[in-house]
């Protein structure tokens, strides 16, 4: 028998495909254009943000396409704990970068023009000037801000909105149409009976009823909390007010928590965020107002008034809108106190040459040493003590408290001004 060949171990030929033609200037599938699904292109970050650590770092990467800080901010992190955490979660993502000087002339001019200059750091200038900065640079110019805290509307329109409105205005011209071009049309009796048949009431009062059912399904849609609108419900409860989602791309903004920042921002109109990255629309705090010469003042430790030097200051609540509007809440009727200045002052005494203790000022000494001003010496005396006893080592072995030594100042931590509220009370017998 004739043996057959044994198969080849080689491996087998593989034919080479056809060769593809190659066709010039082929039309290419467009790729749909890819959506960005975070809320804010540059995103400036102050310090209680990164300490705290609301919002967390995946918060941050996921609605912000870039992040940014001043390096005064990292230098204001001094806990070792807080200071890892950041090296290692944060600093890889985040970008310093210290603002422009015309920046922050623009910004130190409108805070002092608002009267928030004196509670303004300059880190937080600089946070507010990198804000306005990039505000600017991502918007093409400073057409939605305002320059002045007394300006009512924005600076202007966007440029490409200008550029459309005026080439609308040119090329639009208008059409005049004379009555020998207008068409006539003639009404007679039969022309209106044929339209009226044409006219379908059962269809007209179908749309009505759809139109009623549909209404009331929206209705019943708003009373019933459903898992779409059980966060717009949250909200208010906790008392949004002033708050809402951020629903378009915003090109630059600002996540702080300080007050005086945020009302500064707002007037200027910067994007501003919660820790929750919901845009702020609306503020309300606390100033003080003189009730002496009318001045507001936004240092609520003083308490003299920075203007005219009494101690006339009251605590008044204060509010600031989206427009930029800046509103005291006066008391309808208010009535100042005045117990303490039924009788004047008694007469300071004067000392003795030969040592004798001379006891004056009224009954128990009540008019020594009144501080009746911010520039007297007593004032000055106080003022130094507390700075030297600000700071109290528990761990001390001379260390005493306040209640054994018998040094008890006053409950808020205030220097006393004036005789007191209870000096001219009607006593009890």
């Amino acid at each position: 028998m004739e043996q057959q060949p044994e198969p080849s171990a080689q491996a087998p030929k593989i034919e080479d495909p056809a060769p593809t033609e190659v066709v010039e200037n082929a039309p290419v599938a467009e790729q749909p254009a890819q959506t960005s699904t975070k809320q804010v292109h540059s995103l400036v970050i102050d310090a209680n943000a990164i300490i705290r650590n609301d919002p967390t770092v995946s918060t941050l990467l996921s609605q912000a396409e870039e992040l940014y800080t001043i390096p005064a901010v990292v230098s204001e992190i001094r806990d070792e704990a807080t200071r890892s955490r950041y090296q290692t979660t944060l600093a890889p993502f985040i970008k310093l970068r210290t603002p422009k000087p015309e920046s922050m002339a623009f910004v130190t001019g409108f805070a002092r023009r608002t009267g928030d200059l004196q509670v303004l750091s300059k880190p937080d200038l600089q946070l507010l000037a990198l804000t306005y900065e990039l505000e600017v640079e991502r918007n093409g110019g400073d057409w939605r801000l305002r320059k002045d805290p007394t300006q009512k509307t924005v600076n202007g329109k966007p440029p490409a909105k200008q550029e459309e409105t005026k080439t609308e205005e040119q090329d639009a011209a208008p059409e005049t149409v004379t009555e020998a071009d207008a068409p006539l049309t003639e009404t007679t009796p039969e022309g209106v009976a044929q339209e009226l048949e044409k006219v379908d009431l059962n269809q007209t009062s179908v749309k009505a009823e759809v139109e009623q059912a549909e209404a009331e399904e929206d209705d019943d849609e708003e009373g019933w909390i459903t898992p779409s609108n059980i966060k717009k419900y949250q909200a208010k409860e906790k008392g949004g007010a002033g708050k809402q989602q951020t629903q378009r791309f915003l090109q630059a903004a600002l996540i702080t928590a300080d007050m005086a920042m945020r009302n500064v921002a707002l007037r200027i109109n910067l994007n501003l965020l919660d820790t929750s990255l919901t845009k702020i629309t609306f503020l309300k705090t606390w100033v003080l107002r003189c009730h002496g010469c009318w001045k507001v003042c936004k240092d609520t430790t003083k308490q003299f008034c920075p203007s005219c030097g009494q101690a006339t200051l009251t605590r008044v609540s204060c509010s600031t809108d989206a427009s930029g509007n800046f509103t005291l809440h006066l008391k309808k009727n208010f009535q100042f106190n005045n117990r303490g200045n039924v009788y004047s002052i008694p007469k300071p005494t004067h000392g003795s040459s030969n040592t004798k203790r001379i006891v004056g000022g009224g009954k128990n000494g009540w008019g020594n040493e009144l501080i009746l001003a911010e520039d007297q010496k007593e004032y000055v005396r106080k003022t130094d003590e507390e700075r030297r006893t600000k700071y109290k080592d528990l761990m001390d072995e001379d260390y005493l408290p306040s209640i054994l030594t018998g040094s008890r100042g006053p409950g808020n931590g205030r220097i006393k001004v004036g005789a007191g509220r209870n000096i001219n009370a009607k006593k009890k017998r």
